[in-house]
């Protein structure tokens, strides 16, 4: 058993995290990575891991985790003891049972974040089910720093019971978004007619339910059907929406003043003034952003040499051809890589941008990926 340098064993490693964990295993902490899906015939054999693995990792959809973990449990008949099995799923309590009725040390992990197109979890928060640890805490603490991540530690049953709120309350409202604004296109037309209308809040919404929309579908499904505690948060949800319609459609003044102060002073205190706060701060620094990302014109440019000084390179290259830039903000491309959009007034002249395109290849400072 090799606690420094342990060979990890993934099961689901066709899958979306479990490649992304390969990745990781393999390029960030320089561990040898074996992986079994039943979705790539070129994986391993249950056995190899069961034999190999110091530390097994189950990565594979929410409604199967727990009897996978049975299944494997029993093939390895005991093999399991002194190793470290863990797990990233969305649930915990069912999960980390059914691991921790194996002989391995245990411990959950739920990474709230799709996998990034970032090599680590920096600014994403992980879950933390510390359920069963020995010898291999010092080593789940140093996989914990190379993470990155902001990690928060919590039993499996808490966990559960906050992601009935933090995942399946927000996901359900905006899949029930969704479902109004498909409703209403007969009438008052598809997105398309209603986002020049939008506003800064509308147009969160619809990206988030776009996002969820645009994922797997089953791990949404998952979400609501695999907690359950997700029922009843969804009925009580149910019912403040029940009730604000009802105050609405009573209309009169009494209506209004329940709604000031059962709705709305309700919701700021439950709330709290430090969270009121900083919740409108953050809504206004990403109206902004989004603002900024309305720029008619427009550059995003890729930089090649990440070092000190890259950035500066570039921006004297504007600063050569006279261009005043308007925005600047940083964000990854959908194949991962960290890119700077560059925002510009109106009256911005085109061949001046163009010269700084040029510059920008001819140097090797940048290459530009879009242009608006």
């Amino acid at each position: 058993m090799d606690f420094n340098s342990p060979c990890i064993g993934i099961v689901g490693s066709a899958g979306a995290y479990g490649r992304w964990l390969q990745a990781f295993f393999a390029q960030r902490m320089g561990l040898e990575v074996l992986g079994h899906d039943p979705a790539d015939p070129e994986s391993n054999d249950p056995e190899v891991l069961l034999e190999r693995a110091d530390v097994l990792l189950f990565s594979a959809p929410i409604r199967i985790t727990a009897p996978l973990i049975r299944d494997w449990a029993a093939r390895a008949a005991g093999r399991e003891a002194g190793r470290l099995w863990l797990d990233v799923t969305s649930i915990k309590a069912a999960p980390v049972a059914a691991m921790l009725a194996s002989r391995a040390e245990v411990a959950g992990l739920h990474p709230l974040t799709a996998p990034p197109k970032s090599p680590t979890l920096k600014g994403r928060v992980l879950a933390v089910c510390r359920a069963r640890l020995e010898r291999w805490t010092p080593w789940l603490e140093a996989l914990l720093a190379a993470l990155e991540a902001q990690c928060v530690e919590v039993e499996p049953e808490q966990h559960d019971r906050a992601m009935a709120l933090v995942q399946a309350m927000v996901h359900a409202t905006h899949l029930a978004q969704a479902g109004v604004l498909r409703e209403n296109a007969v009438t008052l037309g598809d997105l398309d007619a209603l986002l020049p209308l939008r506003s800064a809040a509308f147009e969160l919404d619809v990206a988030i339910a776009a996002r969820i929309l645009s994922q797997n579908p089953a791990i949404y499904e998952d979400i609501q059907f695999g907690n359950a505690h997700v029922p009843e948060v969804l009925r009580r949800l149910s019912a403040q929406l029940d009730r604000i319609a009802g105050l609405v459609e009573q209309g009169d003044e009494a209506a209004r003043a329940r709604f000031r102060d059962e709705v709305l002073g309700g919701g700021r205190a439950a709330f709290g003034a430090q969270t009121l706060a900083a919740g409108n701060d953050t809504f206004e620094r990403v109206g902004y952003l989004l603002a900024d990302l309305t720029d008619a014109c427009s550059l995003s440019v890729y930089l090649p040499r990440d070092r000190p000084g890259s950035l500066r390179a570039l921006l004297h290259v504007f600063e050569q051809h006279g261009v005043n830039i308007a925005s600047l903000h940083s964000s990854r491309t959908r194949a991962g890589e960290l890119h700077f959009r560059f925002g510009f007034d109106r009256g911005v002249d085109a061949l001046q941008l163009q010269a700084v395109t040029a510059a920008l290849h001819v140097a090797g400072i940048g290459r530009v990926l879009a242009a608006g």
